[in-house]
């Protein structure tokens, strides 16, 4: 068997994601049993990427300029003037709806001066730089400014519009492309889009909106976030309930997907939980203590864990909730939109944001969001909540118990930027399978690297 094949189709022992598709109680559609595993190579991938300053200044120029990405949700701007201010590195750029049915996205400079013309979040009637005064039209067009009609006889106002970036929109997230001759958005996402069109997420609202810095490169923070490889020894406490080895691993062009199984055990364990056990961890309930939501003779944690969610979610999502498979209901589907775009699949509600911090390669901010569904009038999008670099998760309390995780998950961060700033390895070392979608990640970023 030559090497490449050897290395081509590794999956673990254990019960296989679709083995547990081929008991779950609803019908299951074709987008679950989509498969699309990616050979990348058996390589390390050079630190560089995580520890070099000129890296990540090809970044931003080959990257961060020409890439669709994630901006705000449309119910963050959702009346005429309302605007966000949406940086990336040393690029800032003004979202705002100058229609009801029209957002645009302007270059963050005054053409006078240059001063940034937003610093925050807001509604207004108009674009005026609080330097000067000079002043454009909500559609980017050239307004007024101070002396304009004596002092200022070279400007031609036709010539003075705001640059502006490409805005697209999709599932209620807007997105933006620095690059005004970027493809359209429709065409970069791709087939992820009928992935989504099961689960409606237009059709929900930010019920809470957490943002981190993080003490490591952008990369480091994510790729955290693309494997359950971690998942014994970081989260020790879920591999009675995670098939962490059992993840199902898709990577197409410009989205990726990781499905990791609950309520059915890591084949790493060295003891065999049971059902109860099972459930049991998952809801977190301590030794001794009553489990509320015991498991009928005959049933499975999967199935009882499927149905309450079920309760759960029927109040605000009606009859559509009970045509969804277990899977949907309590397995984690993790999408990857590139570059660094994560929301989630079913009724999961978490989306995950990854940016650069500033213009700092070692820092990065990592965002929280939990789009939910809700019924009757949409509810206000909640304001962000903050986190400094050493303040921990638990603050966030409307994070709940993820909270624990994502504070297990942070831990390693600073230590992994660290490390690779002291190692004499020059490259990293992933798994073929299970860290694929790490090594999709990469190996998208080096395409886009190497363009002209």
């Amino acid at each position: 068997m030559a090497a490449a094949e050897k290395h081509r189709t590794p999956r673990s022992p254990g019960t296989s994601w679709q083995a547990l598709l081929d008991t779950d109680t609803r019908p299951v559609p074709e987008i679950l049993r989509l498969e699309s595993p990616a050979f990348l190579g058996d390589h390390d991938l050079s630190i560089d990427r995580y520890i070099d300053p000129a890296y990540h200044a090809r970044e931003v120029e080959k990257l961060w300029s020409r890439v669709w990405q994630f901006a705000c949700r449309e119910e963050h701007i959702p009346e005429v003037g309302d605007h966000i201010v949406y940086d990336i590195a040393h690029l800032s750029f003004v979202v705002v709806r100058v229609a009801p049915k029209q957002i645009k996205a302007f270059v963050n400079a005054c053409l006078h001066r240059g001063r940034r013309l937003k610093d925050y979040e807001g509604r207004c009637s108009e674009l005026k730089c609080p330097f000067h005064g000079f002043t454009w039209h909500l559609d980017g067009r050239f307004k007024r400014a101070p002396a304009v009609e004596w002092d200022l006889l070279h400007l031609d106002p036709a010539k003075f519009s705001l640059p502006e970036a490409r805005v697209g929109s999709w599932a209620g997230f807007v997105l933006i492309n620095p690059d005004p001759n970027a493809e359209p958005l429709e065409k970069f996402l791709g087939d992820a889009i009928p992935h989504y069109a099961r689960w409606d997420l237009g059709n929900r609202y930010v019920e809470a909106h957490v943002s981190k810095i993080i003490e490591a490169n952008w990369k480091i923070a994510q790729e955290a976030f693309a494997e359950a490889y971690h998942v014994g020894a970081t989260h020790p406490q879920g591999s009675s309930y995670l098939g962490d080895t059992n993840t199902q691993v898709d990577c197409w062009e410009n989205f990726a997907r990781s499905v990791t199984p609950s309520l059915t055990p890591s084949p790493l364990l060295s003891w065999a939980p049971s059902e109860d056990e099972m459930l049991r961890a998952m809801l977190d309930v301590r030794i001794g203590d009553a489990s509320p939501v015991p498991i009928p003779p005959g049933k499975t944690a999967r199935e009882v864990a499927a149905n309450n969610a079920r309760d759960r979610w029927r109040p605000m999502m009606g009859e559509l909730i009970d045509t969804w498979t277990d899977a949907e209901m309590i397995d984690n589907l993790t999408y990857t939109v590139f570059p660094n775009f994560h929301p989630w699949g079913a009724v999961n509600r978490i989306v995950y944001r990854f940016r650069p911090n500033g213009n700092d390669h070692r820092t990065s901010i990592m965002e929280v969001i939990y789009l939910s569904p809700f019924k009757g009038t949409r509810p206000p999008p909640a304001k962000i909540h903050h986190l400094a670099a050493d303040e921990p998760w638990s603050q966030a309390t409307e994070l709940g118990l993820l909270a624990k995780v994502f504070e297990q998950d942070t831990f390693n961060m600073k230590q992994v930027q660290r490390g690779l700033e002291t190692t004499r390895k020059p490259g990293v070392t992933l798994t073929s399978y299970q860290e694929s979608k790490v090594r999709w990640l990469n190996h998208k970023i080096d395409q886009w690297l190497a363009k002209p």
